[in-house]
């Protein structure tokens, strides 16, 4: 397990470096000039000059990628003298926001944690949960309405279900509170009914998808040979179900779900948009209408790193989950 986990973390800064490489690449192919945004409509060429030269754009696209890498391990300072020192780990200095991209990312990060944990929690319990009880009716009315539903709610999208929840549940009704994000710490009561319309919404989908895959894999797992090996030595049919089917097609669960828990930690940008909540997601886009390197590449290293970090976490919970597989 150690020498898995040694091989995989190693690889898995290689990615993060080919995704940042990649990042810049593309930031760059932009057209938009982020100094002349930053410079304002009236703007003469000296000050031009200046502002590039303090953002640090008057060098070339390697050497500026080397002191962004090589800030996160040493820091790094600006040459224009206008931006504080920036103490590693450093992510750069954000020219638009006028402030470090790291203490922008851990304020924005709370936001999105609370929005991705919770949409988890309920997807996780209610989806498994329906998807376990269409497959031990298979082909029952309970089977057939979990199926019905569940390919109603895949259909639907968060823009569409967003204003329509707070429409219902919020305007019209009063029965929950207006989307807003209050640290858990001040106010725990006000960070859970805050949210509670977001993870309704955004769990919506993410229910209806792992309902049909749980359900397929039960059912999948239900036509095994060691299966029909415990019927034939006297187990009743729940014990079976619950005992040997469900812990085969946690595998396939798992796996998914550690892919989909590290996409929505990078940014759940629709939900975050639709219901006015300021995280990664809302950050993202906003960096990338203003040219904003620095904060660009911040959060997307973050949404990287998550599912980078979340899939090694999977591939060990699978060998623990199922001893057939070794991680060799």
């Amino acid at each position: 397990m150690l020498r898995f986990l040694v091989r995989r973390s190693l690889g898995a800064l290689v990615i993060l470096l080919i995704i940042s490489m990649v990042t810049f690449a593309l930031f760059f192919a932009i057209p938009a000039d982020p100094a002349r945004l930053y410079c304002g409509k009236v703007c003469s060429p000296e000050n031009l000059v200046l502002i590039k030269h303090s953002m640090g754009l008057d060098q070339s696209v390697p050497m500026q990628y080397w002191n962004w890498l090589s800030g996160i391990f040493v820091g790094h300072t600006y040459p224009g003298g206008d931006v504080p020192h920036c103490d590693a780990p450093c992510f750069g200095w954000s020219f638009v926001k006028k402030d470090m991209v790291l203490d922008t990312l851990m304020d924005r990060f709370p936001t999105t944690l609370s929005l991705t944990v919770g949409s988890a929690v309920v997807f996780l319990i209610f989806g498994i949960g329906t998807g376990m009880l269409a497959a031990h009716k298979q082909g029952k009315a309970a089977d057939k309405i979990a199926s019905a539903a569940s390919l109603v709610a895949t259909s639907m999208q968060i823009y569409v279900a967003g204003p329509l929840a707070l429409w219902a549940l919020v305007y019209s009704t009063d029965l929950l509170d207006l989307p807003t994000y209050v640290p858990i710490t001040e106010d725990p009561i006000g960070w859970f009914t805050g949210l509670l319309v977001p993870w309704i919404v955004l769990s919506l989908i993410w229910t209806a998808n792992y309902t049909r895959m749980t359900r397929s894999s039960m059912v999948e797992q239900l036509t095994e040979d060691y299966v029909r090996t415990a019927r034939a030595k006297g187990m009743s049919g729940t014990s079976v179900f619950m005992r040997y089917a469900w812990r085969g097609a946690m595998g396939t669960i798992v796996t998914v779900f550690g892919i989909d828990l590290g996409v929505l930690l990078g940014g759940a940008i629709i939900t975050e948009s639709t219901f006015g909540l300021h995280g990664l997601g809302e950050l993202a886009i906003r960096s990338f209408i203003d040219s904003d390197l620095s904060m660009l590449v911040g959060v997307t290293m973050v949404a990287a790193t998550f599912i980078v970090i979340f899939n090694i976490v999977v591939d060990a919970v699978y060998a623990l989950i199922d001893p057939r597989i070794r991680l060799a």
